[in-house]
């Protein structure tokens, strides 16, 4: 029996005609169907996961928070074979999910998946990296703030926060962490930011300007530096946003002169930005 099913109508098309075929029959086309699936996820991950798992060093040592159905730790592991994960996960189903999907892609020796909240889920110097994606930037902070002593032997932090990159960048900032690449992406209609932070070693420089750091830390130092089309799409969006806010603020009957103050100043950062 040969299946090949593009899409979810198709697949449900599939099932509904064999319905009158036996138990035995249906199962085994069932099981076909959601190991194409899985198959899929795993080798066509989002290029927002691809983006970040360009990230992790050959032969990686890393953990996955938040990880979901564990596709991006299957994803790298079936192309590097000196490649380890944990894959933590705190809810339940997907917990499930993810051991389901480390067992079907024959995983579990090199895949440990682990229910737990944020970085309880290691011990120290148990990896080199840690990745962080597809949640808001300021829960990011918290779970390696919470976590800061799991963070021994960990050389390199790759994130991909949905929000608020900026609270991630002051975290590397004021922990040791240097940035050293930035990457921004537009996909099904979102756009989104990889941040790599490697361990600070003695005498490096920083990756901020004197007397600009603060935009910087809003926008990005790399992604400044290269103003991409992804980059000033993006900020022409926060602008109007932040544009509209100023104005209903100004409508107030005692303005908060501090937050007016700070909303002018990033306005014209954004300007700025969006004028080279």
């Amino acid at each position: 029996m040969i299946i090949s099913a593009d899409n979810q109508s198709l697949k449900t098309a599939i099932l509904l005609n064999n319905l009158h075929q036996p138990p035995a029959t249906f199962n085994t086309l069932l099981y076909i169907i959601v190991k194409e699936e899985s198959t899929m996820n795993v080798n066509q991950l989002s290029n927002r996961l691809r983006t970040v798992a360009a990230q992790l060093p050959e032969g990686a040592n890393f953990a996955d928070i938040g990880s979901d159905h564990a596709y991006l730790p299957c994803y790298v592991c079936l192309r590097d074979v000196d490649a380890n994960a944990i894959a933590g996960e705190i809810n339940q189903g997907p917990y499930e999910s993810a051991i389901e999907e480390v067992e079907r892609q024959a995983l579990t020796d090199r895949i440990d998946v682990r229910k737990g909240n944020g970085l309880e889920v290691l011990r120290p110097g148990e990896v080199g990296q840690i990745v962080l994606a597809g949640m808001g930037g300021p829960l990011m902070t918290e779970i390696l703030r919470e976590g800061q002593n799991k963070l021994t032997g960990v050389q390199r932090i790759i994130v991909q926060p949905n929000i608020e990159a900026r609270a991630v960048r002051r975290w590397f900032l004021h922990h040791d962490y240097t940035l050293v690449h930035e990457e921004i992406i537009e996909e099904s209609g979102h756009i989104y930011e990889v941040l790599t932070a490697d361990k600070r070693e003695a005498g490096t420089a920083s990756e901020y300007q004197i007397g600009r750091r603060d935009v910087q830390l809003m926008m990005g130092p790399y992604l400044l530096e290269e103003c991409t089309e992804v980059f000033k799409k993006k900020w022409r969006k926060e602008l109007m946003k932040k544009q509209f806010v100023l104005e209903q603020m100004k409508l107030a009957k005692q303005p908060d002169s501090l937050k007016v103050n700070q909303l002018n100043t990033e306005i014209n950062w954004i300007k700025e930005a969006l004028d080279q």
